[in-house]
């Protein structure tokens, strides 16, 4: 199963994180199939590759709980719905 998830980067105190499509079994920092977006917690910045999610999500794809309520506040699963 491929979920959406957190990978953490930057450095110490300032931890900045990927959002990556994964699978389930593997760990935080493992291999990533495809890295589509970007979460900077301390500036509130976020980018998204709204294609790449949207076709990971119609393939079954599951985003984990942070990943869900960044991409809601973005509105990407109002695109989804409107495809």
């Amino acid at each position: 199963m491929v979920k959406l998830r957190l990978k953490r980067c930057g450095r110490k105190q300032r931890a900045v994180y990927r959002i990556v499509a994964i699978d389930a079994r593997s760990r935080r920092e493992g291999r990533d199939l495809r890295k589509v977006g970007f979460y900077d917690p301390i500036n509130n910045q976020t980018h998204f590759n709204i294609p790449a999610i949207l076709d990971f999500l119609d393939k079954g794809a599951q985003p984990t709980g942070t990943v869900h309520d960044i991409s809601k506040k973005a509105g990407i699963f109002k695109e989804l719905h409107l495809n």
